[in-house]
């Protein structure tokens, strides 16, 4: 333990970089604990609280606008790639682009405040053309409040840190382990949550080919695209209405509870499709079925999309 804060105080700034970097492009590493730390560290340390701050805005922005760049060249879709690498909720997408639409650049202002919104928030501004520019301001300023909160919180607490880092080094290994075990910790806990959330959500899927059986065979079943609007722009299968999960009091208005119900997203998991689905389950739907892989694998086995503005439902 004593060697890592000997670490710290001869290259704190690259560790710092490194944190901050590897938390804003989606892996499950806290940077917030470590600017407290290294921020209480910086009267007596090689760094100073003026550069912390630098080295952290350095690292949220080299990996928001790695994020932005990939949204700007590969669109939505890159969406569904950062909830894979996330161990947040892929709900988060949808709860993210809400915001990001009702609030425009400036919820950059906060998004790092806000666990699993930061890099999504990086790639929904390319995707939506935000001027790069405005993304740059908006991110380096959302980034300086961010990090300058940690590393005043640090300063301001510099006693009680550094007395917690005195007994952490002086229980030697222990307080090594003791530092591993709360980071595994807190994986697992957002694993955990994860899959809690999956396994609510679990239920029979039916496949692509299956649902182009059903509509060349005149079964007509009701399709229902619950991605957001924007995201549908993209493309949709040809007659879906579009229900999303901030609809869900719009369900079965006209819909025979007798009819086959297919609902689709793009989200990993089929998650947002799901829980709409469970919402109609709850109301007495039950010939109700996510369509698995979503619009991507109905797509991806050659079968028609419509590309006209879609109407809400």
């Amino acid at each position: 333990m004593n060697e890592f804060l000997q670490l710290l105080e001869q290259f704190g700034l690259i560790i710092v970089f490194l944190n901050v970097f590897l938390e804003q492009i989606g892996l499950p590493i806290p940077a917030y604990p470590m600017l407290l730390v290294t921020g209480a560290m910086a009267s007596t340390a090689d760094f100073s609280a003026a550069g912390l701050l630098c080295t952290a805005m350095l690292g949220a922005l080299l990996a928001d606008m790695f994020w932005f760049f990939a949204g700007r060249r590969i669109g939505r879709r890159v969406l569904g790639k950062l909830c894979r690498i996330s161990l947040s909720p892929d709900s988060c997408v949808r709860q993210t682009e809400s915001l990001y639409l009702k609030v425009g650049p400036s919820s950059l202002l906060f998004c790092k405040f806000v666990p699993g919104f930061a890099s999504i928030a990086g790639a929904l501004a390319g995707a939506l053309g935000t001027r790069l520019w405005v993304f740059i301001l908006f991110d380096a300023l959302g980034a300086a409040i961010w990090a300058g909160s940690a590393i005043l919180l640090g300063s301001v607490f510099d006693t009680a840190i550094n007395e917690l880092l005195d007994m952490l080094v002086a229980m030697g290994k222990w307080g090594a382990m003791l530092l591993g075990l709360a980071l595994a910790v807190f994986i697992a806990r957002k694993w955990w949550e994860r899959y809690r959330f999956l396994k609510e959500l679990r239920m029979a899927r039916i496949s692509v080919s299956a649902l182009n059986e059903m509509i060349e065979g005149g079964m007509n079943p009701v399709i229902i695209d619950t991605r957001s609007a924007l995201q549908a722009e993209e493309g949709w299968i040809p007659g879906a209405r579009f229900i999303g999960v901030d609809q869900l009091d719009q369900l079965g208005e006209d819909i025979d509870p007798e009819q086959h119900i297919i609902l689709y997203c793009s989200c990993p998991n089929e998650v947002t499709a799901a829980k709409v689905a469970k919402a109609f389950m709850n109301n007495g739907y039950y010939k109700v079925r996510p369509l698995a892989g979503g619009i991507d694998a109905w797509a991806a086995a050659g079968y028609a999309v419509a590309r006209k503005a879609p109407v809400a439902s």
